[in-house]
């Protein structure tokens, strides 16, 4: 091997950079593990909260102190290598950035019909298109009959955008610039939230635009407080100020509410005793209020009051305070203050006066929270005369009482407004409310005149939301809405045991396959197990550096599937230096013949896999791209580790002619004389493999698949219960309260995977807290008594949770289908690319027809065996993204035995050229038998240590991958091989090298 020096000083250097990079995760775990352990000694385990507090103190404090070389806690956990939710907990979100509210806001909130039904029908267009809701848009607007033009100045042509758009622009002229407007927002957007969660605290987070979507990937891991979590990703932070009436100037509509009300009351009364049905427009408040007193207690008549009685304490005059009630009566009083009677009884004085709430504050005499009711001065048009766009920096303070306070400033404009605005307040002696989302966060009054230069302060009884709402302030406000359309939420403990699992099931496969090797290939396989540990390092030392990368829990099963199939390389060499041995060679030209005979196979073979690793890099989102990650770093170095570094070893041991066995006493003959007829039975594998199809399509037209919430929407819940539980009777309760709900075993009798469809086309975290609890009710009966919702709930964050939602997913309709089409075309694009290459490579159509036939063998199977089974299997089969990892990675698998096979045959007909083509075909198989069922032994031994002892998250994709393996073993022995024979075997193949052959003319020539 030429260049040895410079290679063997390049494997240092990598190996050292490796180690460099890992020692960032060893420190951050040592100090991590300290942390523990003082925590442990001062507090028992029955208060894992209270301990989890002592260990971030303890953090804190030894945040900045060297630890190792000069490398502190905090340098050293930046740097560590990055784990994804599935192994620390955390949140994973898509955000849905609302094109619609982005055209409005372009529009200046147009009324136009045209616009507006242009808007409805992009909307229903939405739900079967795979369209960007824009182009959407367009489409539904040149739909509309009639001449509308996008320019016209009652929709585009306005002034906000005055110095884009011309009245006479065309529609085709419009686009682009709408385009560009909409995609200026949602890097807005994005800019937004990537400064609020830079200031949210959470370590290694990850935030990306999805293509050029208008979708945006979050990635929080580690973050335990996710209610707080998700209103911050989602709020608009629509703040504004407003002019605020005063108490008398409302309180005389107050009393002819009350008296309406009561009026309403008695009238339904009387009704009631007449009539037994009877219904009303103000049912609802009748229902709410008819016949219970505030304490909840049954009165014999109609209270006269009833607007009086939800209420705490009344306003006084001169203030801006109309009422304070309990935070239960809110909805109560909304609902009077709503009634189309009542509001008819506005005076013209007040008529656009809008009704908002403040926070919940105690009341120390009351001892208990009270809210306070403001009346806003609004307008025809519901607008505010100052908005929080004006702000320009926002900071958490403390105000003269020490509370929690945030100070603002505003530019240039936003001063000049908020110095009138605060005239006007003083001299009029009246309050400005500051409104966040609806929300009166504080309502000051002026006291010392109108506030110029743009600075002020929000008061309010804050807590730790007082840094969240500066943050929000500070990164900007969100041009639209940001819906969520999925989500994950993995609790903390679960990761932990999924760490434990996949460890466990590393360190068997490693150690399997080590002895394996040595077992086999005698002393030689301790340099192979030498390389294959020193792969091992460079693949965690590439994670730990390259930027952006994760180690997941599908990615710890990508390098134990890397472990499986890194020793083909160490395989296909070995198998090859004993061919030449067996030839008579000598000991250094059977190894320097042994890599360079090896070399094409082992390229074509990694080359194939690592093909439908890109693919799946491109098309996977979170933990899949993880998987894909580790599979590509693996096949890379694994390349390197086999054929540099193993050949620096065999050649630094026989160097001075000391001999080296490549077997064993018990391997030396294995295979040696083997001389299976695979053509000859050709017809009885069609048969079978027919068979196998012909089943595998029947149940998949019948029985179908269980199709995940990925591909289909809707929510899945894991969920722990304290016993094991029924699941029949659990599923029955689930329906009661759904419509529709399935549950199954996950893993351990007291754990179930809950998956539902109620509210999928709704979004919005009051939805996804409304389902929560009808989950929490539906399976009370199941729960200790004592366990809360908060405690139940996947937001609760709590360190040690062994009851409750340990985890929880959602998928919107329309992600849904996008992620089908996406998976399609992961699938169809890996063969088709396959399908090129193999082409390109061999230069005959035939063997990239016999390679695919073989890959949809092998899919088919697969996807048969899943509807076959997924009905009694006790794991999960849902067919999801994970699903189409394993599928693409069965398409690898399937193809690295496959071209293996290839490459001899090639060979095959360059050295036995007299041979007919059925005996070089045959000679081939029977050449590579002992390399496949090698290779396919270790993998599946890999395989199912994964899958008795790795988590239950991953325990359907390595079911796929262990059915993939050993179809496709098969199908590149009986499939791919005799179809591409078939093909061939009437014109006849020429795959002699042309270049090869006359280079032996030339060498006989100068004989």
């Amino acid at each position: 091997m030429q260049n040895k020096g410079l290679i063997t000083v390049f494997a240092i250097l990598f190996g050292l950079v490796s180690i460099y990079q890992l020692s960032y995760t060893f420190i951050s775990s040592k100090v991590e593990s300290d942390a523990k352990t003082y925590a442990q000694s001062l507090l028992p385990e029955t208060d894992p909260e209270g301990r989890e507090a002592l260990e971030n103190q303890y953090l804190d404090s030894v945040a900045a102190q060297p630890v190792l070389f000069g490398i502190d806690y905090k340098s050293a956990k930046e740097k560590e290598l990055k784990r994804g939710l599935d192994l620390q907990g955390g949140i994973n979100v898509t955000l849905q950035i609302s094109v619609r509210d982005i055209l409005k806001g372009l529009a200046d909130n147009s009324e136009h019909p045209a616009f507006v039904k242009a808007l409805n029908d992009a909307d229903s267009l939405q739900t079967q298109s795979q369209d960007t809701y824009l182009e959407s848009f367009f489409e539904a607007f040149e739909a509309i009959p009639g001449d509308n033009q996008l320019a016209s100045p009652k929709i585009f042509a306005n002034r906000t955008l005055d110095d884009l758009i011309d009245l006479d622009m065309t529609n085709d002229e419009v686009k682009p610039i709408l385009r560009q407007k909409i995609d200026e927002s949602i890097v807005s957007a994005f800019e937004v939230l990537r400064k609020r969660i830079d200031k949210f605290g959470v370590t290694q987070p990850n935030i990306q635009r999805i293509g050029q979507s208008a979708r945006i990937l979050v990635e929080l891991p580690g973050a335990k407080d996710i209610e707080r979590t998700k209103e911050l990703l989602t709020s608009t932070a629509l703040l504004e100020f407003w002019d605020l009436y005063k108490y008398e100037d409302v309180a005389a509509y107050l009393n002819d509410a009350n008296a309406v009300m009561a009026n309403i009351n008695k009238q339904e009364a009387e009704s009631a005793e007449t009539v037994q049905d009877t219904t009303n427009l103000d049912d609802d408040v009748s229902n709410l209020l008819g016949g219970d007193n505030v304490d909840g207690t049954e009165t014999s008549s109609v209270s006269n009051t009833p607007l009086n009685d939800l209420i705490n304490d009344f306003g006084f005059t001169g203030g801006a305070t109309l009422m304070r009630v309990k935070p239960e009566n809110v909805e109560a009083v909304n609902a009077i203050l709503n009634n189309p009677q009542v509001k008819a009884r506005m005076p013209q004085g007040i008529r656009y006066a809008k009704f908002v709430w403040g926070i919940p504050q105690m009341d120390d005499i009351a001892g208990e929270e009270l809210v306070s009711l403001y009346a806003l001065k609004s307008n025809a048009e519901e607008k505010a005369p100052l908005s929080g766009g004006v702000i320009v920096d926002a900071a958490q303070t403390y105000d003269q009482y020490n509370k929690v306070a945030v100070d603002m400033q505003m530019n240039g404009v936003g001063a000049q407004i908020w110095e009138k605005m605060t005239a006007d307040a003083f001299k009029n002696r009246s309050q400005i409310a500051v409104v966040l989302d609806d929300v009166v966060y504080s309502a000051p009054s002026v006291s010392n005149g109108a506030i110029s230069g743009g600075r002020t302060q929000i008061t309010g009884d804050f807590t730790v939301e007082g840094e969240d709402l500066a943050n929000v302030l500070r990164a900007g406000k969100l041009p639209a809405r940001a819906e969520m359309i999925q989500g994950a939420v993995v609790g903390p403990t679960l990761g932990k045991e999924a760490i434990s699992s996949g460890m466990i099931s590393f360190g068997i496969a490693l150690l399997f396959v080590l002895v394996w090797m040595v077992f086999y290939y005698g002393f030689a396989g301790l340099f192979a197990d030498v390389a294959l540990i020193v792969n091992i390092l460079f693949i965690f030392g590439c994670l730990a550096g390259i930027p952006g990368a994760v180690l997941t829990l599908p990615g710890i099963a990508g390098i134990v599937l890397t472990i499986g199939i890194s020793v083909d390389a160490n395989v296909l060499i070995f198998e090859r230096i004993r061919e030449e041995l067996q030839k008579g060679k000598a000991q250094k030209l059977a190894i320097k013949d042994g890599f360079n005979n090896a070399l094409s196979s082992i390229l074509d073979a990694n080359i194939t896999t690592g093909l439908t690793g890109i693919i799946l890099l491109v098309f996977g989102t979170g933990p899949i791209k993880g998987f894909a990650t580790t599979l590509l770093i693996g096949i890379l170095t694994s390349l390197f580790t086999a054929i540099f570094i193993t050949r620096l070893l065999i050649d630094w041991y026989t160097k001075n002619g000391k001999s080296l066995n490549f077997s064993t006493p018990a391997t030396k003959n294995l295979f040696k004389n083997v001389n299976i007829d695979f053509l000859g039975k050709r017809k009885i594998a069609y048969i079978i493999s027919g068979i196998l199809i012909a089943v595998s399509l029947g149940s998949l037209f019948t029985n179908s698949l269980n199709m995940g919430v990925d591909f289909v929407g809707g929510r899945t819940y894991i969920v722990r219960f304290d016993k094991d539980v029924n699941v029949e009777e659990v599923s029955q309760d689930l329906i009661e309260v759904y419509g529709s709900a399935e549950a199954k075993t996950y893993g351990s009798d007291n754990q179930l995977k809950i998956t539902t469809k109620f509210k999928v086309e709704e979004t919005g975290l009051e939805v996804d807290r409304e389902i929560e609890e009808l989950l929490y009710n539906g399976l009370k009966p199941n729960l200790p008594a004592e366990l809360t919702f908060e405690e139940f709930s996947s937001s609760s964050g709590k360190v040690d949770k062994q009851v409750g939602v340990m985890e929880s997913n959602k998928v919107s309709p329309t992600i849904a289908d996008d992620i089908q089409q996406g998976s399609f075309l992961a699938v169809l694009g890996s063969l088709i690319v396959v399908f090129l290459y193999i082409l390109l490579r061999f230069r005959r159509w035939q063997f990239s027809l016999g390679a695919v036939v073989a890959v949809f063998h092998d899919v088919l199977i697969v996807l048969g065996v899943f509807s076959l089974t997924y009905k009694i299997m006790p794991f999960n089969m849902e067919i999801d993204q994970s699903f189409i990892a394993a599928i693409l990675t069965v398409i690898g698998y399937s193809l690295n035995d496959t071209v293996v096979v290839f490459d001899r045959i090639r060979e095959y007909f360059n050295e036995h050229s007299t041979w007919k083509m059925d005996r070089i075909i045959n000679g081939a198989l029977n050449s590579t038998l002992s390399r496949t069922l090698n290779t396919s032994l270790t993998t599946l031994i890999v395989l199912l240590s994964i899958f008795f002892l790795g988590a239950e998250s991953i325990r359907g994709l390595i079911f796929a991958l262990i059915v993939g393996v050993v179809v496709g073993t098969y199908s590149s022995m009986f499939i791919a091989t005799p179809v591409m024979f078939d093909t061939v075997k009437k014109r006849g193949i020429d795959l002699t090298d042309k270049n090869a052959k006359k280079d032996e003319e030339a060498e006989d020539q100068a004989a």
